[in-house]
């Protein structure tokens, strides 16, 4: 039986919408193992001199719940 979860993740860059997602999936792989799927539920960019200064992601991860097994 597979359980998953899912969390709710913020990320950004100054480069571009798939460099926040990666920023995402690295950092949350620190801490996070068997991640199974990214869903973006939000973008938006900041804005300063009338140049984009900042890319936001809004992103839920899904992954799976380890088994503990008692000895």
């Amino acid at each position: 039986m597979s359980v998953l979860k899912v969390i709710e993740i913020l990320g950004n860059s100054t480069e571009s919408f798939e460099d926040a997602v990666q920023n995402i999936i690295t950092e949350a792989s620190k801490t996070v193992k068997d991640i199974r799927s990214v869903y973006i539920q939000d973008m938006q960019v900041t804005v300063s001199d009338n140049q984009i200064s900042q890319y936001r992601v809004n992103a839920k991860v899904t992954f799976g719940i380890m088994d503990v097994v008692d000895n």
